[in-house]
């Protein structure tokens, strides 16, 4: 199965973000960008800057890969055929491109220029992989697995898998992000926790949040290895400070129901989150700093639901997918 090659010819639909609450660290224009993609509906999300500057992402639902080249405005597919419901996906340094089988129990390793795929099957017990991510040298792939209640970490050149599980029944391990100073943060969708695991010892703590009914989804960590998190049951962020332990909250700006879902730093250590709970869905601006909103930028398609997404320093953009089938870039400033 090799790709095929679609060349996009649509609209492109721009709009441009209103700032409030404090100048600091205000990011004044946020144009978003969207280009349908040209496959069968299929889910496409999880986007991922290659070091080409081509962009990666899954099809869940009809389970391909996909290339997007930015300049030449093509898009490529690589249908899987295994029904692996791929659920995400990274790529190295090298190229080489990671996904989660996630329905099919394997992480999948795709060689683009060769147009071969290996299917590291992972142990009994590990069933869905979910969400990859790499380790700061990419020795590792560290990844979550939702309904097996538990996080996985995958040496890449011995393909071994360690795999620690998680104490509290059903936390339905989610996002997960690993710090500056090299902790693993899990979301435990599942429970009103975070996890962090230390890598050296492979030893996880579960970090309690305030409200029993909480939903922690995403996460994202600054540069001075500051937690931030989604609620996605009560629309609220929420920062964990690691070394004291405390918590603050903000409700997201559209209140209950908002369900703040996909989330990112950028390189100003802004977080940006996306409300998936209200329609058209918007991404949010937040200033850590100031410690209030900075900005609200609907998108054009309506979203659906944005899942996840992802930050590229080089054009200080975010890149996601929708449900509603496109593939977009938010440019930031």
């Amino acid at each position: 199965m090799y790709f095929r090659l679609h060349v996009l010819m649509v609209s492109i639909f721009v709009t441009v973000a209103g700032a409030f609450g404090a100048a600091a660290q205000a990011p004044g224009k946020v144009v978003i960008q969207e280009w349908p993609v040209p496959f069968e509906q299929g889910r496409p999300r999880d986007p991922y800057v290659g070091p080409d500057g081509a962009i990666w992402f899954v099809g869940q639902k009809n389970h391909y890969l996909a290339r997007f080249d930015a300049k030449s405005r093509e898009f490529s597919q690589r249908k899987l055929g295994d029904g692996a419901g791929p659920h995400n996906l990274i790529v190295g340094r090298d190229g080489i491109v990671w996904y989660a089988g996630n329905r099919k129990g394997y992480i999948g390793r795709y060689d683009f220029k060769n147009n071969q795929i290996e299917k590291i099957k992972t142990p009994a017990g590990v069933n869905d992989p979910h969400t990859l991510v790499f380790d700061a040298d990419q020795r590792h792939i560290w990844f979550t697995a939702q309904w097996s209640n538990l996080v996985g970490r995958m040496n890449i050149k011995t393909r071994r898998v360690e795999v620690i599980p998680v104490p509290t029944d059903s936390a339905r391990p989610y996002g997960v992000v690993i710090a500056p100073d090299s902790t693993i943060w899990v979301a435990l969708l599942g429970t009103n926790k975070l996890a962090s695991i230390n890598p050296a010892t492979l030893k996880l703590t579960e970090h309690e949040l305030p409200d029993a009914d909480a939903g922690p989804r995403r996460l994202a960590v600054t540069s001075n290895n500051q937690v931030y998190y989604v609620d996605y049951s009560l629309g609220q962020l929420g920062h964990l400070d690691p070394r004291t332990g405390k918590i603050r909250l903000w409700p997201s700006p559209s209140g209950d129901g908002s369900g703040p879902y996909a989330m990112a730093v950028d390189g100003e250590d802004r977080i940006w989150f996306v409300e998936t709970g209200v329609a058209p869905n918007r991404l949010i601006g937040f200033s850590p700093r100031s410690g209030k909103y900075i900005s609200t930028t609907e998108i054009p398609s309506g979203g659906g639901s944005v899942r996840h997404m992802v930050f590229h320093a080089q054009t200080n953009s975010l890149w996601f997918g929708t449900d509603t089938g496109t593939l977009a870039r938010a440019r930031l400033n």
